[in-house]
């Protein structure tokens, strides 16, 4: 059964946990080599999460600058 859309939080709304799950967290430590396999579960330490913020407008500023510029050559190609 569907959610209703009144329902559903708003996209704008969803943030990015400040928490990680034990998988999580061990996942890190273990790409930090601060965590091994056979090593104790409990009692890991704290991990900081960090959250690469997607710059949008600049890869969309570089991609419209390139586009006249191609569409301008690719004319001058074909003659």
């Amino acid at each position: 059964m569907a959610v209703h859309k009144s329902l559903r939080p708003s996209k704008g709304a969803a943030s990015n946990r400040s928490v990680l799950k034990r998988a999580e967290r061990l996942e890190q430590l273990s790409r930090e080599g601060r965590w091994k396999p056979g090593d104790r579960v409990v009692g890991i330490p704290k991990t900081r999460v960090l959250r690469a913020k997607v710059k949008v407008k600049a890869a969309k500023k570089k991609d419209d600058a390139a586009a006249p510029a191609a569409a301008a050559a690719a004319p001058a190609k074909k003659k």
